[in-house]
């Protein structure tokens, strides 16, 4: 199983679409870096030689894009700078509700987890 950015990528699939495993790549730039690294796109993850390897890396780096630890070390600074500031959209992340407007009396069960019935206490 050939390994790039540290991620093991399925060696029985086409390289354009291995390179997605990698968290940060998706569907338009792992076409781009298949191009700029002169790959075939029919080519197989498994018969990557070391050399076109270090060319799908540098054409990763050359090309700036953020990809796996940094990229998700990114992604939480971001989230804690919007809750230390306290804005609307910090606040709705740290109490686990929706932050993009959605309605949340009905719906938003992804978010707000499963459904906690309070219940009415009677005297007796």
């Amino acid at each position: 199983m050939p390994r790039l950015q540290g991620v093991d990528i399925p060696d029985n699939k086409k390289i354009e679409y291995a390179l997605r495993y990698i968290y940060g790549i998706g569907p338009t730039r792992a076409k781009v870096i298949v191009e700029k690294a002169d790959l075939d796109a029919n080519m197989r993850a498994r018969d990557l030689t070391e050399e076109q390897m270090n060319r799908i890396s540098s054409v990763i780096a050359d090309m700036g894009y953020k990809t796996e630890g940094d990229l998700r070390r990114d992604r939480i600074a971001d989230l804690k700078r919007l809750q230390a500031i306290q804005c609307y959209r910090g606040i709705r992340h740290r109490r686990g509700l929706p932050v993009r407007g959605q309605r949340t009396q009905t719906n938003a069960r992804t978010r707000k987890g499963a459904r906690k019935t309070v219940g009415v206490q009677r005297k007796g």
